[in-house]
C-alpha cells in the first residue's frame, strides 16, 4: 500500500487558522460510506442523522498547555520543551528544541525558577526524559507557565485556551485536542439526549505520534506511537447495550474510534480496560465497533485519513475530499467537519 495513495492537493488558504466563533456553526459533509453520496449541511443539523437508539461515543480526554519555554542553567540559552507522555508522577517524556542543548544531566528553569526541569536520559526517536521539581501543585503551575500546544500549520495566536478543548473535556493528559468534538456546544448535545440518542465517553489521551507524517513508502512499515486509554464498565455496558438492541455505535472523532477499536474482542464486545495501544487502522481493516464517525478533514498521507479510507473506502474519501476543497471547506483542526454514515 503505497502512501502516494492517500495525497490530495489542498490550498493553503483552505487550512482554518481560528475556531468560529459557534462551535456549531461549521458546515458539514455527510458521506453515505456505502453509497458514496456526498451532502452539505451545517454541523448543529447532524441532530437529523442521529436515530433514537443510537449511542454517540465521545473523547473525554483534556489538553493540557504542555509547551513550555525556558532557559538552560548556566549559558541561559533557550530551550522549547513538549510534554508528550507522564512516565511517573513527576517525570516526563518531552519533545525538547534544540535537542543538543538537553543532554542528560541538563537543568532548565521555567519561570524564573517557578518550575525546574532535569534530564534524565534520552528515549526513543531523540526525545527527553525529564524530572520537574517545584513547591505547590504541577498543573496549577503548568496552566500558569505553558501554552496550548497549537498543530505548526496554525499560525494565529489563540486568544481563549477553552476553545482548543471540547466542552466535555475532563481529564488532563492530551499534548493535541479531539479536534472532532470540538463542534458540539452543550445545547446541541442536550438536543441530541432528548432524541433518544445515548452519550458514551472514553478517554485516549493524544500523543503527537498520531499526527506524525508517514515517512515510510510502503505504509504497512509505519509505527504507531503508543497512546493512554480508559473505558469504564459504565460506557463499555452502554456502548454493548446499544449494539445488542440494534442501535448504532457513531465515535465522534479519530481516537474514539482507536480506542473502541482496540479493546473489543472479535464479536466487537467492549469491557472495562486501560492501558496504552499503538493500534493503526488502514484500509483493509474490518471494524468491529463502529458503524460511524464525525471526524474533521485530515493532512495529506496521514494515518488518520487512511482511518477514514478504511472505514469509508479510498476512492470515496478522495472523492468527498475533492469536492470539499472544490466547495471551499475550511481544514484540519479548527475546520469543518464530515460524517460518515
Amino acid at each position: 500500500m503505497d502512501i502516494k495513495d492517500f495525497y490530495y492537493d489542498l490550498p493553503s488558504e483552505l487550512i482554518a487558522q481560528d475556531p468560529l466563533f459557534d462551535r456549531s456553526s461549521s458546515r458539514l459533509l455527510v458521506l453515505g460510506k456505502s453509497s458514496g453520496r456526498i451532502e452539505h449541511h451545517v454541523f448543529s443539523e447532524i441532530i437529523e442523522y442521529l436515530m433514537p437508539g443510537d449511542c454517540l461515543v465521545v473523547n473525554n480526554t483534556k489538553v493540557i498547555p504542555a509547551r513550555l519555554y525556558g532557559r538552560k542553567e548556566g549559558t541561559g540559552a533557550n530551550i522549547e520543551i513538549l510534554l508528550l507522555k507522564r512516565k511517573e508522577k513527576d517525570v516526563w517524556e518531552t519533545l525538547v528544541k534544540p535537542g543538543k542543548k538537553a543532554k542528560p544531566g541538563t537543568k532548565i528553569s521555567f519561570g524564573e525558577g517557578l518550575l525546574m526541569g532535569e534530564v534524565l536520559s534520552i528515549a526513543e526517536e531523540g526525545n527527553r526524559v525529564i524530572r520537574f521539581t517545584y513547591d505547590g501543585i504541577f498543573e496549577e503551575i503548568l496552566d500558569k507557565l505553558g501554552q496550548m500546544p497549537l498543530p505548526p500549520y496554525i499560525l494565529h495566536t489563540l486568544k481563549d485556551k477553552n476553545r482548543y478543548q471540547t466542552v466535555y473535556a475532563k481529564y488532563d493528559g492530551s499534548a493535541a485536542a479531539p479536534t472532532a468534538g470540538l463542534h458540539f456546544t452543550p445545547e446541541l448535545l442536550d438536543e441530541i439526549r432528548k432524541k433518544g440518542v445515548e452519550i458514551a465517553e472514553v478517554t485516549l489521551h493524544v500523543g503527537l505520534g498520531t499526527f506524525r507524517p508517514v515517512k515510510e513508502t510502503d505504509v504497512l512499515k509505519h509505527h504507531m506511537h503508543s497512546e493512554y486509554f480508559c473505558i469504564e464498565e459504565s460506557a463499555a455496558e452502554q456502548i454493548n447495550r446499544t449494539k445488542a438492541a440494534g442501535g448504532r455505535i457513531i465515535a465522534v472523532g479519530t481516537t474514539s474510534t482507536r480506542t473502541l477499536e482496540a479493546v473489543a474482542d472479535e464479536t466487537g464486545y467492549l469491557s472495562a480496560k486501560s492501558g496504552w495501544t499503538e493500534i493503526f487502522i488502514y484500509p483493509g481493516y474490518s471494524f468491529k465497533v463502529i458503524d460511524g464517525l464525525i471526524t474533521n478533514f485530515h493532512l495529506p498521507e496521514s494515518t488518520l485519513l487512511m482511518l477514514v479510507s478504511a472505514l469509508a473506502g479510498r476512492e470515496n474519501i478522495q472523492k468527498a475530499y475533492a469536492e470539499a476543497v472544490k466547495q471551499k471547506y475550511r481544514f484540519f483542526s479548527f475546520g469543518d467537519a464530515m460524517l460518515i454514515i
